[in-house]
């Protein structure tokens, strides 16, 4: 595991310890390279939960293999295709052009999984959903302005 990845997962380990710093969490995440699987049209994996689209990343390939597995599709036959993403890159620039409410889940199928909400400090403030001034404030169910 790279050395910005250990540390981005120590302080994933921290905060759910409850003695982490989460700007310094935001701030470690922003400085590494994570592995985000592709779908199967070879876009960035993502999840919708309770209306929040979620790309789903991963600190290194063992921790992508606990979310196949979780998945039940750890099969050792299959190749799963990923790219590494900045994690700045992902929060600015990717969470935005998804053009929904969306953010980052890191790690999911692991012991210690951590979501980057779209709120502010952690998203541009245009798309943080508590901002008031949010591109989706005034958006109706049917996505119409």
């Amino acid at each position: 595991m790279p050395v910005s990845a250990w540390r981005l997962t120590e302080e994933v380990a921290a905060v759910h310890a409850a003695r982490g710093n989460p700007s310094a969490l935001i701030g470690e995440f922003r400085r590494t390279a994570v592995l985000v699987p592709l779908d199967e049209a070879g876009g960035l994996w993502t999840v919708v939960q309770d209306g929040i689209r979620w790309v789903c990343a991963f600190t290194d390939e063992a921790a992508l293999g606990r979310f196949a597995a979780a998945r039940g599709e750890a099969d050792a036959r299959r190749e799963w295709e990923y790219r590494s993403v900045w994690g700045a890159r992902l929060l600015d620039v990717v969470v935005p052009a998804l053009g929904v409410p969306a953010g980052v889940a890191l790690d999911v199928g692991s012991p210690h999984p951590m979501l980057f909400p779209p709120v502010t400090g952690v998203v541009p403030e245009a798309v943080a959903l508590d901002d008031p001034d949010n591109v989706y404030a005034h958006v109706d169910e049917e996505g119409a302005r």
